[in-house]
């Protein structure tokens, strides 16, 4: 029955707990991931047709109930709070599934020519997987799809002494910055006027952002006292 909604979704895993909860409602979590940017509301009309269809499937009213944050929505699944799940990218319900809370009712087929690049420094003598053995890998968000590749790819060539540092980027990055406001802020210029001025960093902000998100962005940049700050859109 809930196999013939496939045709209609788009790149994620459609997952239903292993017993239905009872009630008036069933109760249909949606978590898109950071991959679109899409505003909750977008979110909630793309996805209001296929609840009809479930819901006229098993007569019974759907309710959606949008899930932004992974550990939001691993710890709704943990209890089984939902009784369908729409998670993209499919590797959170795949845990789900295997603990036997829920089980997969649909796969879907999308864009699936994913590519990783790694960076090196420019004078950097690394040539295999070898030669970075013992040495410390930066990757993304460990849920991003790219680290997710990443992990894959050191299981299988088995470089047993690389660290993934996931975190550590933002802990450098996050240091590199205060270290260059306290060494280069300039509070008054020089005829004593205050002026709270950060010039010698920069910021890009992403293109594909909610309004919110994008206002909080210029908020935190610009009290900071950063000057150089624009938008990928403009690149």
């Amino acid at each position: 029955m809930l196999g013939r909604i496939a045709a209609v979704l788009l790149l994620s895993t459609v997952a239903v707990t292993a017993t239905l909860a009872q009630g008036n409602d069933l109760v249909f979590a949606v978590t898109e991931g950071v991959t679109y940017q899409a505003t909750p509301k977008e979110i909630r009309d793309k996805f209001t047709p296929l609840a009809e269809v479930i819901g006229k499937a098993v007569g019974r009213h759907v309710k959606i109930v949008l899930v932004p944050a992974y550990n939001d929505v691993r710890a709704g699944m943990a209890k089984q709070e939902y009784d369908i799940a729409y998670i993209h990218p499919a590797h959170v319900s795949m845990a789900e599934i295997k603990a036997g809370r829920y089980r997969a009712v649909a796969w879907t087929t999308g864009f699936t020519e994913y590519t990783v690049s790694l960076m090196i420094k420019s004078d950097a003598q690394l040539k295999t997987m070898d030669d970075l053995k013992g040495r410390t890998l930066v990757t993304p968000d460990p849920d991003s799809i790219t680290a997710v590749m990443v992990r894959a790819m050191f299981r299988g060539e088995k470089p047993v002494e690389t660290r993934l540092a996931p975190q550590w980027s933002l802990d450098r990055i996050a240091r590199l910055m205060k270290d260059d406001r306290d060494a280069n802020f300039v509070a008054t210029n020089k005829d004593g006027v205050t002026v709270n001025r950060w010039t010698s960093t920069g910021f890009l902000a992403a293109s594909a952002t909610t309004n919110e998100t994008a206002f909080l962005t210029y908020k935190v940049v610009r009290s900071s006292g950063m000057l150089v700050f624009d938008n990928q859109a403009r690149v």
